[in-house]
């Protein structure tokens, strides 16, 4: 399984499409790490840069219709080649969040009321963010000491596709 949790990169935007994630132009690359230093190299969010504001980061935070666009596995292959195995959103496109979780990676929903209020409180000071699995909760520490938490839903087949490390594993173990 993989690791989840860690410093918590926010994109305070809606609609981040995968084209904005992982380039088209990108995707006759025949591996995953070949992809790595392309990741969000065209989001366009005022005050991002992506050489600058990945490094270090395991977590995304944003806002809804996260993976909108074009369905391609690439999109969650480039965030888990750079060490981001959860992305936490109002809401995902549904294909990207399927891809998230066979990938073994962690697609969380929160409610815009429980999303804005992270972006108001940590935007702008380094934070950390912890994954308790098996109570479902989100633990979010600022530099300041400050911290909010946040339980999410999780069926009980995507958290086994989690646990396996992605639908390859879990069907190899199952099959």
């Amino acid at each position: 399984m993989k690791s989840f949790g860690g410093e918590v990169l926010f994109l305070d935007r809606d609609d981040i499409n995968t084209d904005e994630i992982i380039p088209a132009r990108y995707l006759t690359e025949a591996t995953k790490t070949a992809l790595k230093p392309y990741l969000l190299e065209d989001l366009n969010l005022p005050g991002f840069a992506a050489e600058r504001d990945l490094e270090g980061k395991a977590v995304i935070v944003s806002r809804a219709n996260f993976g909108c666009g074009s369905s391609r596995e690439h999109a969650p292959w480039s965030l888990e080649v750079n060490g981001i195995n959860v992305v936490v959103a109002q809401s995902f496109a549904r294909i990207f969040r399927q891809n998230m979780f066979n990938c073994g990676m962690l697609a969380i929903e929160l409610p815009a009321e429980e999303i804005r209020p992270l972006l108001d409180r940590f935007t702008g000071q380094k934070t950390r963010m912890a994954v308790d699995l098996d109570a479902r909760r989100l633990t979010f520490t600022g530099e300041d000491g400050g911290n909010l938490t946040a339980d999410f839903n999780l069926s009980d087949f995507d958290l086994a596709l989690v646990r396996a490390g992605g639908w390859v594993e879990y069907a190899d173990a199952r099959y």
